[in-house]
């Protein structure tokens, strides 16, 4: 096979001449990342292959629909993430602001703490003044209480007068007067201390109670900025974790965007080799009728005076399988033919919680995997969820189907190869999301879709074990 571009033709002998049935049409059509495809062609007229390539063209446009509303998409996602971005550098700048207010709020509640230490040192200093003034207070209280009653006992000032009255001479009289005004300017003088005393021990009581009460206020009041702040900070780090998961999203939706558009790509690098396949077909057979044409007017010309032209007919080849022994699947006639050997072990729908879009087919041994039908391939490599995948895009009578071959352990066909129903493609094995050895394999009535809308049940249209 010429890389998947020779087609087959069965020629059929007719009044000496020759009749050739159309080439099957291809067609690609298969979008993921994840999945590997099988493909399908049929034998049709050359007015069937006409609006088949019309279909392909159709189906061009729509991919370069979805590669639009993909890039706009993709576009979108972008400035989400620019927007994502700039959120967090102010969330950043934020929590940089917060980390300064932390660190302020943490020195000054040291240094009021060291301030605190030190106050409580000028309390005992000041506790220590203020024993001292106590000490003098009572002393001055004993006195004053035993001059009053030595007022009480004498009478006060008479005894003063006696003191004076007592003098034997004025020169007498002068000292005892002066030493009357000493004393009673000592009592005075006692009595004014003794208040200064009292004044100066409430200052400083009430000074220390004020000092102590503004230190603690501010301590406590620091402390509770510095855990406000730390609320903070932890809010802050919470939504900057947030707008990083919700960038690390965004960032996985334009890659997986970016893939769907690689694989729209390559459908549509396929749909224009199947058209080439096409138009070469048909001007293949357009070449041939005219040479069978001009044969059998040569030959009738010959035969007319003698007998009339007999018929052939054409073998369509029945709808017998071709049995094969060993690892590999007969080759069935009709459009389709088994993908691989083995046994159904997973049917198509639902699957516990989750809807299975494929069939899965079984074997302990590596056994081939075949193409189910004739097709282009639109991509053959490796997914982190099915390992090892090939997308065929079939075209049968202007419909378009697309088959997908996953969990192998090799692949032998590449991107844009033409394939033959019945070539081998791969190999059975257990790559990617999978739990045992078997082909995953998978049939949708159009191109591949995100969504699978478009994944039919191959039981009853493809030959199964």
């Amino acid at each position: 096979m010429n890389k998947g571009r020779r087609q087959r033709f069965t020629r059929v002998k007719k009044n000496g001449g020759k009749e050739s049935d159309m080439r099957k049409s291809v067609m690609a059509l298969a979008v993921t990342a994840t999945v590997g495809f099988g493909t399908i062609f049929g034998g049709t007229s050359v007015r069937t292959e006409a609006a088949s390539i019309s279909s392909l063209k159709g189906e061009q446009n729509k991919i370069q629909q979805q590669r639009s509303d993909i890039n706009s998409t993709i576009t979108q996602k972008n400035n989400q993430i620019t927007d994502l971005q700039n959120q967090q550098t102010d969330v950043k700048d934020e929590i940089t602001r917060l980390d300064k207010a932390i660190t302020d709020s943490t020195n000054k509640i040291n240094e009021t703490n060291a301030k605190l230490e030190s106050t409580k040192a000028e309390i005992l200093k000041l506790q220590g003044e203020m024993e001292v003034i106590k000490d003098r207070i009572e002393k001055r209280n004993l006195l004053l209480k035993d001059r009053a009653r030595s007022y009480q006992e004498t009478g006060g000032m008479v005894n003063y007068i006696d003191v004076l009255m007592g003098a034997t001479s004025f020169s007498d009289f002068v000292d005892r007067a002066n030493a009357v005004v000493t004393i009673m300017q000592a009592d005075q003088a006692i009595l004014k201390e003794h208040e200064a005393d009292k004044q100066e021990l409430e200052t400083k009581q009430e000074q220390v109670k004020a000092n102590l009460a503004s230190i603690e206020k501010m301590a406590a009041d620091l402390q509770n900025l510095k855990q406000q702040l730390n609320v903070q900070k932890a809010e802050k780090d919470k939504a900057l974790a947030s707008l990083k998961d919700q960038e690390n999203e965004a960032h996985e939706g334009v890659m997986d965007l970016q893939e769907q558009d690689e694989i729209l790509a390559a459908q549509q690098a396929a749909i224009q080799k199947a058209i080439q396949l096409e138009q070469e077909a048909q001007a293949r057979a357009a070449a041939e009728a005219a040479e069978a044409a001009a044969e059998a007017a040569a030959a009738a010309k010959r035969k007319a005076a003698s007998s009339s032209s007999s018929k052939g007919t054409a073998s369509s080849g029945g709808s017998s399988s071709v049995v094969s022994s060993g690892s590999t699947p007969g080759v069935s006639s009709g459009f389709w033919t088994q993908p691989a050997v083995g046994y159904l072990s997973s049917g198509f729908g639902s699957r516990g919680s989750e809807r299975h879009v494929g069939v899965d087919i079984a074997n302990r041994a590596s056994v081939p995997i075949l193409a189910a039908a004739d097709g282009v391939v639109i991509r053959s490599y490796v997914s982190s969820t099915y390992g090892n995948c090939i997308f065929v895009s079939h075209s049968i009578n202007g419909q378009v189907y697309t088959t997908v071959y996953a969990h192998m352990s090799s692949r032998m066909v590449g991107s844009g190869a033409v394939v033959k129903k019945g070539q081998q493609i791969g190999v059975m094995g257990n790559t990617g999301a999978s739990h045992g050895q078997h082909l995953h394999f998978e049939l949708h009535k159009g191109p591949w879709t995100q969504d699978k809308r478009f994944a039919i049940n191959p039981v009853g249209i493809v030959p199964l074990p």
